[in-house]
């Protein structure tokens, strides 16, 4: 059998009239920047979100830029990011002239730890950067409440975290803005670049628009400095088809991810933590293995036809690109344990029951070894 880590040829097959009548249609209108298609999309997936508005741009990095340029965060200031994340929460940071702070993980979540989040506020403090990492949401309520007390903005990096629902709310409707990726391999995906950013507030939306438009308020009249960062007609169409089936598609995700968890946690695989007070999305699906025995894990899965990833093999403070903040390696135990241990297993909603048994029975196959010692903890919260 063979099973790869995603499947989106297999996803526009089943959605494949849908996706080529709403792309003709871009052709057809020529409206490849701007317009309806744009817009459609804009006004959906603010909704879907819970919030005002939705200003589409070219991809998440540049989302979560444009907001940080958009709040007036720039050098001087501090902005406080997980350690473990893709490098583009941090890089954003970087990009506005701010100094990235890292703050160390919870090991249950993977997701920032709002006791490191305290001990890393200093005056120079404006921001805090909640990464809803493999589709987990943050607990927002200890986040935002630093936030209240401090006079600090909260940014949701959400771009792994589409329809993820905290304490009832929308992920996205939580804090000043949140910023998405719409990277095809995302839950919701384009097919190309594409980002969004989602917030109620009116002014930050106008000014973030006008950012992402070269800093202009009509044809030839610009406000200020800004960069080309608008997300064309042809993904916007794309997005609005896939959003009508964000729904059913998150079920079946949390549908898998809830079979691999019965299956995988009574065999002492740590497996992904749910709190009942949030519902994940399962961007990824996250175990652990010892170190030491990580590679010869997913070297069978290989072998046995299993496509599995790593996310991610690196914590933020410990790649080269930061050596300059002169962080220790033991600065940030839990991000640096996770990297070495994590390992994403495939799911995405088209994958069937047998296909999710037959990665189990791999994974059995591997904890049964003599060799090995299986990581034991962890626990699943439906």
């Amino acid at each position: 059998m063979h099973i790869p880590f995603l499947d989106l040829k297999q996803q526009y097959r089943s959605i494949k009239p849908e996706i080529d009548h709403a792309i003709q249609s871009v052709i057809d209108e020529c409206a490849f920047v701007g317009g309806r298609f744009v817009d459609a999309f804009e006004s959906a997936f603010a909704a879907a979100c819970q919030t005002k508005h939705c200003v589409g741009v070219a991809n998440g990095t540049d989302a979560l830029f444009l907001t940080f340029k958009a709040l007036g965060i720039g050098p001087g200031d501090e902005v406080i990011v997980p350690a473990n994340s893709f490098i583009a929460s941090s890089e954003s940071v970087s990009l506005t002239g701010a100094r990235v702070v890292f703050a160390d993980i919870d090991p249950r979540t993977y997701n920032i730890d709002p006791e490191q989040v305290e001990a890393q506020l200093t005056p120079a403090t404006r921001a805090i950067l909640a990464v809803h990492l493999y589709g987990q949401p943050v607990d927002m309520d200890p986040i935002l409440e630093i936030a209240r007390r401090r006079g600090l903005f909260v940014v949701e990096d959400a771009a792994q975290a589409h329809g993820a629902v905290y304490k009832g709310r929308m992920i996205g409707s939580l804090a000043d803005a949140a910023c998405f990726s719409f990277y095809p391999g995302k839950n919701l995906g384009a097919y190309g670049d594409g980002g969004a950013v989602v917030t109620s507030n009116d002014d930050l939306a106008a000014r973030i628009r006008v950012l992402a438009n070269h800093g202009r308020i009509d044809r030839y009249n610009h406000s200020t400095e800004g960069v080309n960062s608008r997300l064309d007609g042809i993904q916007a169409a794309v997005l609005n088809v896939k959003l009508a089936h964000l729904g059913e598609w998150t079920a079946r995700r949390r549908y898998h991810a809830h079979r691999y968890s019965t299956l995988l946690g009574s065999n002492n695989v740590v497996v992904p933590f749910e709190p009942n007070h949030l519902s994940a999305v399962y961007h990824l699906y996250v175990v652990r293995v010892a170190s030491d025995g990580r590679d010869e894990f997913r070297a069978l899965l290989q072998e046995s036809g299993i496509a599995t990833g790593i996310h991610y093999p690196i914590a933020l403070p410990n790649l080269a690109a930061y050596r300059y903040l002169q962080y220790s390696p033991g600065d940030f135990p839990q991000a640096t344990r996770a990297s070495q241990e994590v390992v994403s297993l495939p799911i995405y909603p088209e994958l069937t029951d047998a296909e999710v048994d037959y990665v189990c029975s791999v994974v059995y196959r591997f904890l049964s070894r003599d060799s090995v010692t299986a990581s034991v903890g962890g626990g699943h919260s439906a």
